[in-house]
């Protein structure tokens, strides 16, 4: 890490409070969801920006270990990560503190109060279902599918998304949750192929459980391991895989209920 000249005085009470403040900065971002790179720099600014001489870190997916030096003096602690969902608005307001205490126009004080001020914005859940169901039956029309498949795309997917928002309330496993929403999708999608809507039914099979696509930890993930970040980025693309396969357990398993395999069919129709 790089270190600079200090520009005030501090107690080894001071650093302390400055170790704990940074630390807590470092994990806020790697909760929600932000790059390795962007957690490393976005603390060790803040660091320097508040007095520290340098800052040491090491990331993982499950921990964060920091050590702060002022003339001589160490002080290390360590926080556990624990996953909050994907979430760029605590990233942005964390980054954006850290812009302000850079600039001098906050002190120690007023950072503390506010990164305890940072409240994750969610939207409502029932904003973020019809608008899922929106976007997943958009794919299906770009897959070449009709007005028909459009609707049963929206409803399934519709339904999927709130199964998921109903599982992830009651706090079960996001493996658990993956299959059991790929399951609902699938086999609502499917009644498509059974009644034969559309020109091409099972599009809708495709179409609906793009919601499931974990898009954003592979990105992170690979841009993790480009970075030097290995242990991060593998843990993430790990995860990622394991909510893909849970995601295929569900599809298949609803495929053998109905009978109706959606990859066959298109294999048949090419």
């Amino acid at each position: 890490m790089r270190s600079i000249t200090p520009r005030r005085v501090l107690s080894r009470e001071q650093q302390t409070e400055i170790t704990r403040i940074i630390v807590k900065v470092g994990q806020l971002l790697a909760q929600h969801g932000a790059e390795g790179r962007i957690i490393e720099q976005t603390t060790v600014r803040l660091g320097l920006a508040l007095g520290l001489e340098s800052v040491e870190m090491a990331i993982s997916a499950s921990a964060i270990v920091l050590t702060s030096l002022y003339q001589g003096s160490c002080v290390t602690t360590t926080r556990r990560v624990r996953d909050q969902g994907i979430n760029m608005q605590v990233v942005c307001e964390v980054q954006r503190i850290c812009i302000l205490a850079e600039k001098e126009l906050i002190g120690v004080r007023e950072v503390r109060q506010r990164l305890d001020g940072i409240v994750p914005f969610h939207y409502h859940p029932w904003l973020v279902v019809p608008m899922v169901g929106l976007s997943c039956g958009a794919f299906s029309v770009l897959f070449g599918g009709d007005w028909p498949i459009f609707l049963v795309t929206f409803v399934a997917s519709s339904v999927a998304m709130r199964v998921r928002q109903l599982m992830a309330r009651h706090h079960h496993s996001p493996l658990i949750n993956f299959a059991a929403t790929g399951f609902v999708a699938t086999l609502i999608a499917s009644c498509a192929t059974y009644f034969q809507w559309g020109d091409q039914p099972y599009l809708a099979m495709a179409a609906s459980v793009l919601l499931l696509v974990p898009g954003f930890p592979l990105i992170n993930a690979v841009s993790d391991m480009v970075k030097g970040y290995f242990n991060l980025g593998l843990a993430r693309w790990g995860m990622a895989t394991l909510l893909t396969i849970s995601a295929v357990i569900g599809i298949v398993l609803a495929m053998s209920v109905t009978g109706i395999w959606g990859w066959k069919l298109w294999w048949n129709s090419i």
